[in-house]
């Protein structure tokens, strides 16, 4: 058990991360004076990560998962040996800023109800753009399909301040992630068995169904990589955004809108397989139906983990939820800007 003295745990989950750690450990460490801890928790890796950060950056702990079960039970059980009132949930793959702590820390003492909240997400190699994995905020739309300011499907913005403000999102980038420690506890945590994506959106869920807020918090700035993971567009990717998308609908959302959701999911999954096949992706088209074979075949569970999160549901918060098909706008009127949908997403307060 690691009982931090700060107040904040920055916990960086590395697996054959050495050559990030190079590049993005050091001044991450130098920011820590700004107020938190660097935990680095090695998940199995098969090169010398835990033996370069324990001979380089003696400041920073460490702990060790013995065997590599994904992202999500990653953090899962190196969160059940970290005791602090914070953790900052930080992918190894992330350049942070001088002063990008502060901004959150502030933001999570100052706003009433605030759970968890993420920075402003921009692209490493294209730097003035905004970067898929959360970018200016993570939204939902009326059928379940997410999508980010800044980042509608693959439609990358550049960033001239336009989503430089504090406002309530639906979800918060996993990638650098902040939560209050006690109610991710409360919450259960993340769900181990998804495995590798959409595990921070099914953790926000939860929180907001038990009546808390999400934030986006835009003076703050941190840059991703991507897909030093799971590749952008690869099909183990796919698998999941298909799979895990299901999961978060089946556990979170409320029984009167699953009766007509999930039969309208499964059809417009239908076409999207369609749309592939139609364009010689047979592969990824093969791909959407196994993420169906298996959603099934472990419906039991997912039941079960449905009726764990139901119980915790208090109040639910629709904001940060799009009235409007995400999918519509975007293929058939061709908005591909967060500004075009002319929708306002509610200021933090």
């Amino acid at each position: 058990m690691i009982a931090c003295t700060k107040d904040t745990a920055v916990v960086i989950l590395s697996y054959n991360g050495r050559k990030w750690h190079e590049l993005f450990l050091p001044l991450i460490v130098a920011e820590a004076h700004t107020g938190y801890e660097v935990i680095v928790v090695d998940n199995a890796s098969t090169d010398d990560t835990l033996s370069y950060v324990q001979e380089n950056f003696p400041s920073v702990k460490t702990l060790q998962i013995a065997i590599n079960r994904g992202f999500a039970n990653g953090y899962y059980e190196a969160l059940n040996q970290i005791q602090a009132k914070y953790y900052v949930l930080l992918s190894a793959d992330f350049e942070v800023t001088q002063g990008w702590f502060p901004p959150l820390i502030n933001a999570m003492q100052r706003y009433t109800g605030l759970a968890a909240c993420q920075p402003k997400v921009r692209y490493w190699r294209e730097r003035e753009y905004f970067e898929y994995a959360g970018a200016g905020g993570g939204f939902m739309d009326k059928w379940g399909y997410l999508f980010c300011r800044g980042r509608i499907f693959n439609d990358l913005e550049k960033d001239e301040g336009q989503y430089n403000d504090d406002i309530e999102v639906f979800w918060a980038s996993g990638g650098c992630f902040m939560v209050r420690a006690d109610l991710y506890h409360k919450m259960g945590g993340l769900d181990p068995d998804l495995y590798a994506h959409m595990e921070e959106v099914d953790l926000c869920w939860r929180l907001k169904n038990a009546g808390y807020k999400i934030g986006y918090i835009g003076q703050s700035t941190v840059y991703h990589v991507g897909g030093s993971v799971i590749s952008y567009g690869s099909p183990q990717k796919l698998y999941y955004n298909f799979r895990n998308s299901l999961i978060l609908l089946l556990k979170n959302e409320k029984t009167t809108k699953l009766l007509w959701l999930f039969p309208l999911r499964l059809v417009l999954d239908g076409i999207a397989g369609l749309q592939m096949m139609a364009g010689g992706k047979f592969k990824e088209t093969a791909t959407i139906i196994k993420a169906h074979f298996h959603f099934y075949g472990s419906l039991g569970k997912w039941l079960g983990r449905r009726k764990a999160a139901q119980k915790l549901v208090t109040h639910r918060d629709k904001s940060g939820i799009y009235p409007r098909s995400i999918i519509w706008q975007y293929f058939a009127l061709r908005k591909k800007q967060f500004s075009k949908l002319k929708w306002e997403p509610k200021r933090l307060d």
